[in-house]
C-alpha cells in the first residue's frame, strides 16, 4: 500500500499544503477555464489531498472510482504540473526573473519564425534589465542568444555588433567566474559554521583561516560587483563569527547592510538577503552586549518589515518572522527580563508549527534552545528540560553539535536547581561520554563536571566555598581563547553567583545589566 502519511515525504502533498487561499482560488479558476472542471481527475486528487493532508491509495480509489489505480502516477504529475503552471501565472507579476524569462521564452518563438530584429530587440531590452538587477547567469544566457542570431543571420549591424557582444561576453564571464568563486566560499565557510559553531581549538581555527586564505581574492573592494561585495562580506562574517571576533564581524555585517542601502533596486529584489544582514549585526552586537545600539538597530529591522510585510511572498514572511523571534529573546537575554520574554513562546511555537513558515530542522533547533534558556532565566525549569529534551532526543548527532552539548549541560544543571541529584549523578557520566565522543571537551565541561560529582557530598556550610572556587576557576578559563565559547551559551558565572548569593540567574544578569546601564549615563 501506497501511504503518504507525512507531508514532507511527498513533494505533491508538501506543495499542496503550502498554497494560500489566493493561490488555491487562483488554481480552481485556472482549471475552471479547461473545461468541465467535475470530470478532471486531478481535481478529485487535489480535493483529497487538501481535505487530508496526505494520500492513501485504497482510500482515494476506494471513494474516487473515476480514478484508476494505472492512472494515478500520471494524475499525480499532471497535477504538480498544473499547480506549478497557476503559480508561475499569479506571480509573474511579484518575481522579476519570470518576467524576464517570459522575454525569453516569447524571443525564441520569434526565433523560430525568422523574425529577427524583434527578437534582438526584445533581447536587447530584456539584458539591459537583467544587467540593472545584478542577474549575470541570466545576461550571459540571453548573450548567448544574440551571439547566434548575429553569426547566422544577416541583421544589417554585424561588424559593430559582433564587436560589442564579444566585449560584452568577456566581462560578463569574468564577473560570473569571480562571483562564483566569493559565492562558493561564503556557502563553504557558512557549511563550516553550521557544523562547528564557534571554533574549539588550534586545529579548527587553522581550518577555516586557511580556507579564508586560499579562497578568498586579493582584490579592492571598490572594484568588486555587487554580488562579489556581497559574497565577500558573507564570508567575513561568518569567518569572523566562528573566530569570536565579533567587533569584525560587526563590521562586515555593516558593510553587507550598507552595500543594499547603496543598491535599493536590490533590497526590493533580494529581500532574505537584506533581512540576513540585519540578523548578522544584530548577532554581533548581541555577543558584544551592546544592548542600547542593539535595541536600535532592531527597531530598525521592525520598521522595515513592518513597512514592507505586506509585499513580502512566503520567503520572505518566514524569514522576517524568524529574524524578528530570534532578536526578541535575545533582546531579554540581555537585559535578564526572562519572565517579560515568556509571552514569546506562545505565537513562536504557533509559528514553528505553521505549514506555511516551514522553517529548517536547524532553525527549529535553535528555536528550542532559546525557549528552554528563556524558561530556565524565568526559574521554570521544568518546563526548560522539556524544550531541551527536544533537542537532545535529535537524531542528528553530527547536526550543530554546539547546540546540543550546551542543551545536555544546561539539562543537568536545571535538573541539579530542581534537587535530582540521583539523576544527575547518571546523567553525568552520560553527558561525558556524548561530549567525548564529539571531541568536545572542554576545560569549562571538566570543571563542572567535578563540581556536580562532589555536590551530594558536600556538606552545606562547604558548598558555597565550592562554588566560589569555581567560579574563580571559570573567571580565569573565560580569558583563554578557545575556552570563552562556552560562555556565550550559558553565563555559567552568572549562575554561580546566583548560587552563592541565594539568587536565582535571571536576577542576578538582571542586575548586571541595570549596574552596566548606570554606568552609561
Amino acid at each position: 500500500m501506497d501511504i503518504i502519511s507525512k507531508r514532507k515525504k511527498d513533494k505533491l502533498v508538501s506543495l499542496i499544503m503550502s498554497l494560500t487561499k489566493a493561490e488555491k482560488r487562483h488554481f480552481r479558476l485556472m482549471s475552471g477555464r479547461q473545461g468541465d472542471a467535475s470530470k478532471k481527475l486531478y481535481l478529485q486528487l487535489f480535493d483529497y489531498i487538501l481535505k487530508k493532508e496526505r494520500y492513501d491509495v485504497v482510500e482515494l480509489l476506494k471513494h474516487n472510482p473515476q480514478i484508476k489505480s494505472k492512472q494515478l502516477a500520471n494524475v499525480k504529475m499532471n497535477l504538480y504540473k498544473q499547480i506549478m503552471s497557476s503559480l508561475r501565472l499569479l506571480h509573474r507579476n511579484n518575481i522579476i526573473e519570470i518576467q524576464l524569462r517570459e522575454q525569453l521564452d516569447y524571443a525564441r518563438i520569434l526565433y523560430n519564425k525568422g523574425l529577427y530584429e524583434h527578437v534582438l530587440e526584445i533581447l536587447y531590452k530584456t539584458k539591459e534589465r537583467a544587467l540593472s538587477l545584478k542577474m549575470f547567469s541570466l545576461s550571459m544566457e540571453i548573450l548567448e542568444f544574440e551571439k547566434l542570431i548575429e553569426s547566422q543571420h544577416i541583421t544589417g549591424s554585424m561588424h559593430p555588433k559582433a564587436e560589442e557582444l564579444a566585449h560584452q561576453s568577456l566581462i560578463l564571464s569574468s564577473t560570473i567566474r569571480k562571483t562564483q568563486r566569493y559565492s562558493n566560499s561564503s556557502l563553504q565557510l557558512y557549511g563550516y559554521y553550521l557544523q562547528f559553531g564557534y571554533i574549539r581549538n588550534d586545529q579548527d581555527y587553522e581550518l577555516v583561516t586557511k580556507f579564508l586564505k586560499n579562497n578568498i581574492p586579493k582584490t579592492q573592494y571598490h572594484l568588486l560587483s555587487f554580488f562579489e561585495k556581497l559574497y565577500l562580506n558573507q564570508s567575513y562574517v561568518w569567518y569572523y563569527t566562528m573566530v569570536q571576533n565579533f567587533a569584525l564581524q560587526y563590521k562586515y555585517a555593516v558593510r553587507w547592510i550598507d552595500l543594499f542601502n547603496e543598491h535599493p533596486i536590490m533590497i526590493k529584489e533580494w529581500t532574505s538577503l537584506y533581512l540576513k544582514g540585519f540578523h548578522n549585526v544584530l548577532i554581533s552586537l548581541f555577543m558584544n552586549n551592546n544592548y542600547n545600539r542593539f535595541v536600535n538597530v532592531l527597531q530598525q529591522m521592525e520598521v522595515f518589515v513592518e513597512e514592507r510585510f505586506q509585499s513580502f511572498n512566503q520567503n520572505e514572511r518566514s524569514i522576517s518572522y524568524l529574524f524578528l523571534y530570534i532578536h526578541r529573546i535575545n533582546k531579554h537575554f540581555l537585559s535578564g527580563s526572562f519572565k517579560e520574554g515568556l509571552v514569546l513562546i506562545s505565537p513562536l511555537e504557533k509559528l514553528m508549527a505553521d505549514k506555511y513558515i516551514n522553517w529548517d530542522s536547524h532553525r527549529i533547533m535553535v528555536f528550542h534552545y532559546k525557549i528552554a534558556c528563556l524558561y530556565y532565566g524565568a526559574n521554570e525549569n521544568e518546563k526548560a528540560i522539556f524544550s531541551l529534551n527536544k533537542i537532545i532526543h535529535e537524531n542528528r548527532p553530527d547536526f550543530r553539535v554546539d547546540i546540543q552539548c550546551f542543551a545536555r549541560i544546561i539539562n543537568l544543571i536545571a535538573h541539579f536547581d530542581l534537587g535530582n541529584e540521583l539523576l544527575v549523578s547518571y546523567q553525568i557520566k552520560s553527558v561525558y561520554r556524548f561530549l567525548a565522543k564529539m571531541d568536545d571537551v572542554q576545560e569549562i565541561h571538566k570543571e563542572i563536571f567535578k563540581f556536580l560529582r562532589k555536590t551530594p557530598n558536600l556538606l552545606r556550610e562547604d558548598f558555597k566555598n565550592e562554588l566560589a572556587i569555581l567560579r574563580d576557576k571559570l573567571i580565569l578559563l573565560r580569558e583563554k581563547p578557545y575556552q570563552r565559547r562556552p560562555f556565550f551559551y550559558l553565563d555559567i558565572i552568572s549562575w554561580i553567583e546566583g548560587k552563592i548569593q541565594d539568587k536565582h540567574i535571571g536576577t542576578v544578569i538582571a542586575e548586571k545589566f541595570q549596574a552596566r546601564q548606570l554606568k552609561k549615563t
